[in-house]
């Protein structure tokens, strides 16, 4: 079962009005939604997701009047394009968890769990084309080393990429997860205080994957640089991130924003979940919420919002220069 995280302050941070018009931006298995609903009278919702399954889970769970709830299966990058459809302007709040959902690590058909054979796929949207077994089995060394190095902040992704092209061809996720524990001398990371609950050494290397099939960074790039014209002065933006990336697009565009004047950033500290939470709810233990209000300051479309991050070398990157020179 999906518990959705930091719900009691994303309420607090929404700041839900009855009569208002939301967007839950990445709606899984409606969670969040339903703690918007909750709180509203006239009020209304609209509810992405990318994943047609958690749609489906999702409209089951919340069976509300159409005119409440709206289902629509889309990437939140493209939610100008929603809003338009439905005639709306600008709504008065947006949420987004940029986690994935417990429903999809434990369906090992989606190939997303570690514990359990699946296919190498990963896809959010089936109908996108790439998956993870066209990166495992035919990307080079040298492609995975930085992937794995870049996306999922992975020390020993050289070794791991080198076990990964040696062993091919990599059949299904517990194959792989196995490799890598293996290269990696069969260590895991050590656990969590909070809740003793220890990490898989091929998290790192399976967060990677999935964020590179599902364009994950390119997708919340363009979300934020539409968040401030779907938003109605006086709206508001909540983001949930789970890894530091993530967290540094939402961070520097929220500063960026208040300098500007656009939106006023409400968290000048992020804010994580109880000690309580992690403990009842371990995969909350990485989540980060930062929030930020629409001001009543005129848009200006030829301002950047989002910090270019292309040109930007890891050590990975920088050690593969080195040894071209």
């Amino acid at each position: 079962m999906h518990i959705p995280v930091l719900t009691r302050e994303v309420m607090e941070w929404l700041a839900v009005r009855p009569e208002g018009v939301y967007v839950d931006a990445t709606a899984g298995a409606g969670g969040h939604t339903r703690a918007i609903l909750e709180r509203l009278t006239t009020g209304r919702v609209l509810a992405l997701d990318r994943d047609p399954w958690a749609i489906e889970i999702a409209r089951e769970q919340l069976r509300v009047s159409q005119n409440q709830l709206t289902f629509v299966q889309a990437n939140f990058a493209d939610l100008p394009v929603f809003l338009r459809q439905l005639e709306l302007t600008a709504v008065d709040g947006i949420v987004a968890d940029l986690g994935l959902s417990q429903m999809q690590i434990d369906a090992p058909e989606r190939g997303f769990s570690l514990k359990a054979a699946g296919p190498l796929d990963m896809r959010m949207d089936p109908r996108e084309p790439l998956t993870a077994d066209e990166i495992v089995n035919r990307w080079s060394e040298r492609e995975l080393a930085l992937l794995i190095y870049q996306l999922g902040e992975e020390r020993r992704s050289q070794r791991i990429a080198r076990a990964i092209v040696r062993a091919r061809p990599v059949r299904n996720t517990v194959q792989l997860a196995n490799l890598i524990e293996a290269c990696l001398g069969g260590r895991r990371r050590a656990a969590s205080r909070a809740t003793g609950t220890r990490i898989h050494a091929a998290t790192r290397t399976f967060q990677a994957l999935r964020m590179v099939v599902n364009r994950e960074l390119e997708s919340l790039e363009q979300f934020l640089r539409n968040v401030p014209g779907c938003l109605a002065p006086g709206g508001r933006l909540v983001v949930i991130s789970f890894h530091s990336l993530e967290d540094r697009l939402v961070k520097q565009s929220l500063q960026r924003w208040n300098r500007e004047g656009r939106l006023r950033n409400l968290t000048r500290h992020v804010v994580r979940p109880s000690l309580e939470e992690v403990r009842a709810n371990p995969r909350s233990r990485s989540a980060r919420l930062r929030a930020a209000e629409r001001t009543a300051e005129p848009l200006d479309p030829e301002i950047g919002l989002i910090p270019d991050l292309s040109q930007w070398d890891s050590p990975v990157d920088q050690q593969m220069k080195e040894e071209d020179s």
